[in-house]
């Protein structure tokens, strides 16, 4: 199991749009169908993303489960009108876009103590971000389940 942080390119406030967060959703979803895992528990802010997630066994391939996500979403939301920041001649010349983050920050779930800590932490981030006072005021997040 893996807690996952992406972030937007410049903290851009990507997913403050139900049809952006439509274009996610089917990323996830036909990466999940294509290359199984399990989504634990997720929260959706505005410029970034916290998760978990489990992989079958013997299998810890998320960076490429990532970089076909954030390629889906990338050329959905390209499609209908979404505008990349701009970007550096370096990140130009290695032909990447202005929409992500290069990098992503991972963490193995290393028991049931660490795996309680992280699924609180993604379900009470909207509340330290200042964007409700309770958990289950924020629609974008596992917490209901």
């Amino acid at each position: 199991m893996f807690f996952f942080t992406l972030v937007t390119h410049r903290r851009r406030h990507l997913f403050s749009e139900p049809t952006t967060l439509e274009y996610l959703r089917e990323a996830i979803a036909q990466e999940k169908a294509q290359h199984p895992f399990d989504l634990t528990a997720i929260v959706l802010l505005p410029d970034h993303i916290h998760c978990i997630w489990e992989l079958p066994e013997n299998d810890d391939d998320f960076s490429r489960r990532w970089g076909r996500i954030k390629s889906r979403f990338t050329k959905a939301w390209l499609a209908h009108g979404g505008r990349e920041a701009e970007i550096s001649k370096a990140r130009n010349h290695h032909r990447e876009r202005g929409v992500w983050q290069k990098r992503f920050w991972e963490h193995r779930i290393r028991g049931d103590v660490d795996m309680m800590h992280h699924v609180n932490y993604i379900h009470y981030n909207p509340v330290k971000h200042g964007l409700v006072r309770c958990p289950h005021e924020w629609p974008y997040s596992s917490f209901a389940r």
